[in-house]
Parts: C-alpha cells; structure tokens; sequence
C-alpha cells in the first residue's frame, strides 16, 4: 500500500481550516505544520513530548466557539495514550487530534512503532468515548475531511493519517518559547507579557 506523503497530507488538511488553532507535537508534526504555512493560530510544541493532545484539550475547553486541531505524531500519541481517556471523558465538541502515523518512531532513530506492529489509535479513541474516530489512507479523504474539520462535532474526534515513513527537509518554525506564546494569544485577542 502506498502511503501519503505527511507533508501533503498536513496541507490538505488545513486547507479549509477557517479560524481553526492548531497546536503541534514535537518533531516532524511541528515542521509539517510550519511547512503548510506558518500563522498566528499555530502554536509549536517544543520539548513537550506526549503533550499535545491535551493543550489542544485545553485550548479546546477555553475557546469553545473556535475548532482546536492537535497535529501530533504516532509515538507521541502512544506515549499520551491517557489523554484519549482525558478527552474521552472531557467530551469537547471543538477538538479534532489528528495523527500523523508513520508506524515509526521517526525523531529517534525510525524503529517500528507500536503502530507499526498493529496497535490501532482509532479503536482507541472509540474505546476511550471519543464520537468520532478513524483511520484515512488517501489524500482525497484528507482533502473530503478538512472543510468538516472546522466545524463543531458530537464530541472529540480522532483522525489517524497513514503517511509514509520518509525523512523529509525540516521547516523550522521559531523555537523562541516566549515570542510563540505571545504570537498566539494576540491572535486571541488576549494579552501579551
């Protein structure tokens, strides 16, 4: 089975994004995100490995009139299986986690991730009381789900995204912790410090 290129998918999926925030794991997440586009409304984790599904969690639970987008990767989100049950039981209808799965761990060195050897996220994720869950193969399906993305669902929803495990360039967004967090509470309006 072929599978899609990460970087094409990620831009599929954000092209219809509206005013969506979307927060990106650490690693190759973070470069996809940068490389469809760099904006205000994305937030980069830095060295926050495992985190964010659950800052999308929270950015979801504090801006509920706004779609929240967790862009993460197959090992991170192995490594925050407990926040599928967090989200599971917080039900927002404002968070998509999307999985950028690879079956690999790609920022140590490319050995097979649990993924790889047949854990599925999506079951998961229905298993844990998300409304909506499942697995996409193709760009056309990326590109079918990204105007719904933005629009509030029956509750969390968890899409996992089969791309190839390939090294690609890395697009580096700003690593400056405290110009990233300013940068996206001025595109909410809030305050900055």
């Amino acid at each position: 089975m072929v599978k899609m290129n990460r970087r094409e998918a990620t831009a599929a999926l954000l092209a219809a994004r509206g005013d969506a925030l979307v927060v990106s794991g650490l690693g190759s997440p973070s470069y996809d995100l940068h490389a469809a586009g760099d904006d205000a409304r994305n937030f980069y984790l830095w060295g926050a490995m495992g985190g964010a599904a659950l800052v999308g969690l929270g950015l979801a639970t504090a801006q509920p009139g706004r779609a929240v987008i967790a862009l993460t990767g197959d090992g991170e989100m192995l490594m925050g299986m407990g926040a599928l049950a967090t989200i599971g039981v917080a039900k927002p209808q404002n968070l998509s986690v999307v999985v950028l799965d690879n079956g690999h761990f790609g920022e140590t060195g490319m050995q097979a991730s649990h993924t790889g050897r047949g854990v599925d996220l999506a079951a998961a994720a229905l298993a844990c009381g998300f409304a909506e869950a499942r697995t996409l193969t193709g760009l056309e399906e990326v590109r079918a789900l990204a105007a719904p993305l933005a629009a509030p669902a029956a509750g969390p929803r968890l899409f996992v995204l089969r791309v190839a495990a390939e090294p690609l360039p890395r697009s580096l967004p700003a690593r400056d912790a405290v110009f990233l967090k300013n940068r996206f509470r001025a595109s909410l309006g809030l305050g900055v410090n």
